[in-house]
């Protein structure tokens, strides 16, 4: 089984490039929707216990913690030693199932793919791109969105041409959704040729 990563910064286009593998029947692991779930009940006293104050009603209140991390940047690492290997734990499962079930290709849509090293234990790097006016202008109208906010997911990723240069393939999304999904169309045809082993190197056991 081919284990593909998806990745690309805030605004960019992952959930149209995920939504249009599944069309082609495609699992996608959406590592975002993942910590939804987490914040939801699983890790809401683990997080409270790391940034006191941060629940509403028994759970992780999302404008809280973001509040709390633009003001303390630092907290970010303390957040992500509990998040990522409860992340790494669901990827494990998801990959598992889809190659109990025999699929020959399975994606993990992971927003910092190469920034939390997730990029060693995949077969194939995929980033979603665009400008970065097109990027801002997306991302800012966003309900709750502020420059402050963007400025802060920025500042932890990469940089977009670093991005671009690790990646197998790029997926161009400044324009219409039609062209982001031909582009996604071509890559399937490609990767029907590429044999991978990630998954009985890293996800297996």
């Amino acid at each position: 089984m081919l284990v593909v990563g998806l990745t690309g910064s805030i605004g960019m286009g992952k959930s149209t490039a995920a939504s249009r593998f599944r069309e082609h029947g495609i699992e996608v692991f959406d590592a975002d929707a993942e910590v939804h779930r987490l914040y939801a009940g699983p890790l809401a006293p683990d997080i409270e216990r790391a940034f006191p104050d941060s629940l509403t009603d028994g759970k992780v209140d999302r404008a809280k913690l973001s509040a709390r991390l633009v003001a303390e940047p630092q907290g970010f690492k303390r957040l992500e030693s509990i998040v990522h290997p409860r992340i790494r734990e669901g990827e494990r499962r998801f990959l598992q199932a889809e190659h109990a079930r025999g699929a020959s290709v399975a994606v993990l849509e992971v927003p910092l793919l190469f920034e939390a090293g997730g990029y060693r234990t995949v077969d194939v790097r995929i980033v979603v791109s665009a400008p970065g006016d097109i990027q801002r202008r997306r991302v800012l109208q966003r309900p709750g969105m502020t420059e402050a906010k963007f400025e802060t997911v920025v500042a932890r990723q990469i940089p977009e041409a670093e991005k671009r240069a690790r990646a197998d393939f790029v997926v161009d999304t400044a324009g219409t959704v039609e062209n982001c999904n031909s582009q996604i169309d071509t890559i399937i045809t490609k990767l029907q040729a590429i044999r991978g082993d990630a998954y009985e190197r890293f996800w297996r056991g």
